[in-house]
């Protein structure tokens, strides 16, 4: 006899205490229109300094069977932490969502009938967005880049809600890479992907983590994964200032040769080695982050550690060995 078919959903946690009261019990209430589909919470704890941990290890001890509960040994990030849970799954087919619930999580019904369908990557595809203008205008200038620079016909508003096959998980995991954005890395993957459109809401309880320097980050980590524009800009900018330069420099000899004109200017110098030792900079920086990104790969540390897990059991290793075990 066939059996049933399990979908995982993973959820990263950092400093969640105000929303896993709400978030479990909708997450829960999803066996209900799930069918014969088994259910299972994936949760990873990225080292929060609350009670987020010990929150969900209680309700871990009331389902037992449906709850799994990792903790890392440190703040390794959200993207760490998807991956952890990912890795850490044993359904057929994986989802994921955010533990403030921004995201509906009825999304899932219509994502695993895609997946029972055939369909290996569901997106949750954002058409709006419940945040202010401000929010808004950096969200959709940040997509508008990814689309035009790095990876044709990515979703105009983003996604971070999603369902993958098995088969996806494991090419993530398999890939392994530590500096990058796993939504982008799936997109990547070049499987055909279902496109769900909804507004996202405002979020209700509790405050944002996802503080500028992680969006920098973010942001960097995103082109310089998947994008060679920062290297084509460089070089293309160097040109144009080196050309520039030549010219500029034609111009004054010429007028000094033939009508006599005395070679004159200060400020103007200082300016233009000012000028040129800033790009030289900018250039130097870009570079440095390639850089230090290939050496951070090459050193091969685990993406993340786990330091505490329930059920205490460890499960076999479904993928590979991305992680580490404290």
């Amino acid at each position: 006899m066939a059996t049933a078919a399990k979908l995982s959903i993973v959820v990263p946690i950092y400093f969640s205490e105000q929303n896993i009261p709400d978030t479990l019990p909708q997450l829960l209430a999803l066996r209900e229109g799930l069918g014969d589909v088994e259910l299972e919470l994936v949760f990873v704890d990225d080292r929060s300094e609350d009670r987020s941990f010990e929150l969900l290890r209680e309700w871990q001890a009331k389902y037992p069977h449906v709850i799994q509960v990792l903790r890392l040994s440190r703040n390794f990030g959200s993207m760490a932490a998807i991956l952890a849970g990912i890795e850490a799954a044993t359904g057929d087919c994986i989802g994921m969502i955010a533990a403030d619930l921004q995201d509906p999580p009825e999304l899932f019904f219509e994502m695993i009938r895609h997946w029972q369908n055939g369909t290996k990557v569901v997106f949750a595809a954002r058409t709006d967005r419940d945040e202010s203008a401000t929010q808004k205008f950096f969200a959709n200038g940040y997509y508008a880049l990814m689309r035009r620079f790095a990876l044709k016909g990515y979703p105009s508003g983003g996604f971070d809600c999603f369902l993958i096959d098995r088969q996806v998980g494991a090419e993530i995991v398999r890939i392994g890479e530590k500096n990058t954005n796993l939504m982008s890395l799936i997109f990547w993957l070049g499987f055909a992907p279902v496109m769900i459109p909804y507004v996202r809401r405002a979020r209700l309880k509790g405050k944002s983590r996802w503080t500028f320097a992680k969006k920098v980050k973010l942001f960097i980590d995103s082109f310089v994964a998947f994008s060679y524009a920062p290297i084509r800009f460089l070089s293309l900018f160097g040109g144009a200032v080196a050309l520039s330069s030549f010219v500029y420099a034609g111009v004054v000899f010429a007028a000094w040769l033939f009508r006599g004109i005395p070679v004159q200017g200060f400020a103007s110098l200082v300016i233009l080695l000012a000028f040129t030792a800033g790009v030289q900079m900018l250039m130097l920086g870009i570079l440095g982050e390639y850089l230090w990104r290939t050496l951070d790969e090459t050193r091969r540390r685990p993406a993340y550690v786990v330091d505490d897990r329930w059920p205490t059991e460890r499960i076999p290793e479904q993928f590979g060995t991305t992680g580490d075990w404290a």
